[in-house]
Parts: C-alpha cells; sequence; structure tokens
C-alpha cells in the first residue's frame, strides 16, 4: 500500500527542476543560440529595409498589389523582430508558468 502512494507522489512531484551546470559544455549551446538569434535579428533587419522600399515604390508607382505586400512584409518583419528580441523572456515566463501547475 506505502509504494503505491509513493508512486502516486512521484506521478505528481518527480521533483526534477532545471540546474544550471549540471552538464558540462553548457555554455556551447548558450553561445550558439544566442549566434543564431543575432543572426536572426540581422536577416530581419535586412526583410524590413526591403519590405519598407517595396511600400514606398508601390505607392509613389501606383502598384496597390506591391504596397499591400511591402506593408504585408513591414508588419511580419516587426512582429519577426518583436519575438526574437522577447524570446528569452518568452520562455523564461512561461518556464516560471510552468513551475507552479500542480
Amino acid at each position: 500500500m506505502k509504494l503505491i502512494q509513493h508512486a502516486q507522489f512521484l506521478a505528481y512531484n518527480p521533483g526534477v527542476t532545471p540546474s544550471e551546470g549540471g552538464l558540462p559544455g553548457l555554455d556551447v549551446p548558450k553561445k550558439v543560440m544566442g549566434s543564431i538569434n543575432l543572426f536572426g535579428i540581422i536577416a530581419v533587419v535586412g526583410a524590413l529595409a526591403i519590405s519598407a522600399l517595396v511600400w514606398a515604390w508601390g505607392h509613389h508607382s501606383g502598384g496597390h498589389q506591391a504596397e499591400a505586400n511591402g506593408k504585408k512584409g513591414t508588419v511580419v518583419a516587426a512582429g519577426c523582430a518583436l519575438l526574437l528580441g522577447a524570446a528569452n523572456g518568452i520562455v523564461a515566463f512561461f518556464s516560471a508558468m510552468g513551475t507552479q501547475v500542480h
């Protein structure tokens, strides 16, 4: 009977929490993810510039389709920049919320 209660307790709380420094080489994936995030931000800057140029060109040449595509690209690039910049905060927020689930 006591074994069943212990198994039920483990099913609810296995006692596993993330800890920094548990495995060697943790700094390497952090640097890789940071570099990927930087390349993403650089790509978004280029996408934003190109989308803004398409928007302006479409507006001044009377090309309504080009203008609409430029607007969409600008909004998408701005949204991507927001998500890339807030990636650490978003993950930290939901990770903290996940620790409160019982």
